[in-house]
């Protein structure tokens, strides 16, 4: 009825794509980008995510080169079909159908309390088997339902129709872009480095992500400015060349958008 899974980074689970199945995603090491459909954000230890049918996803840590980790991420796959037949003999499973409705855009679980308790139910899932690791999943499950603190990700619910080749193309571009980020970065640069013309790699990459290149980037550079204001005190100055914006006025104007 479900799939555990824990990997560590790096990881070739580590990439930008999407599949049919719900996926319930707890961080426990590392920070980094989260990338949910349009959404670009941040990830900490503790970061729980619960992901819909179809909605491109992908963590990226922020480490050292060279630097690795055993275990960063527990998550739990599972299909529609669970509780769409699950429900006709179990009517307390139509209970969740808000919260699997939400997932459809992406959902960040914010309240500590919550998020305490979905990392004791996923140590109890990954030592359980059978129907045992089923229960302790219904009993996450349930008490994301009632959680209230929470954030919708995404402007978009699902990819459209791509192919594995499409899904590879633009995994490569996100994780050069987030490589190259916080310099002055051309979609011609992109483009070439994919063996594609700007023209075509601009109409592909929005089809699949949702944004344009130049917002995307926007937004990836924003994300990070969030991040080292929050971080601590230095100028605001400091902080707009670090995230990768050649000028305080444009940086200002995008960070107000």
């Amino acid at each position: 009825s479900i799939i555990y899974r824990q990997h560590g980074f790096p990881c070739p689970l580590v990439r930008w794509h999407f599949h049919k199945e719900y996926e319930l995603h707890l961080l426990v090491a590392t920070s980094g980008k989260v990338f949910v459909g349009d959404y670009i954000g941040n990830f900490n230890p503790g970061s729980l995510f619960l992901t819909g049918p179809n909605l491109p996803h992908n963590w990226i840590s922020q480490m050292q080169s060279g630097q690795s980790v055993n275990k960063r991420d527990m998550l739990v796959n599972f299909t529609n079909e669970l509780f769409d037949q699950g429900h006709q003999v179990f009517s307390e499973l139509r209970s969740l159908a808000p919260l699997l409705d939400r997932a459809r855009y992406g959902i960040e679980f914010r309240c500590a309390k919550t998020i305490a308790q979905a990392s004791v139910s996923m140590q109890r899932i990954a030592d359980s088997q059978g129907i045992s690791r089923l229960g302790h999943f219904l009993i996450l499950m349930e008490s994301l339902a009632a959680c209230e603190d929470y954030h919708l990700l995404s402007g978009t619910a699902a990819a459209q129709d791509a192919d594995e080749h499409a899904v590879e193309r633009t995994n490569r571009a996100v994780d050069y872009i987030f490589a190259h980020y916080a310099r002055e970065l051309s979609l011609e640069e992109v483009a070439a480095y994919l063996g594609m013309k700007p023209t075509y790699f601009s109409r592909v990459f929005k089809q699949a992500t949702g944004r344009c290149f130049v917002e995307f980037v926007n937004r990836l550079r924003i994300s990070k400015s969030c991040e080292l204001l929050a971080d601590g005190d230095r100028p605001v100055t400091d902080v707009c060349f670090e995230s990768g914006f050649n000028n305080i006025s444009n940086f200002n104007r995008r960070f107000q958008q």
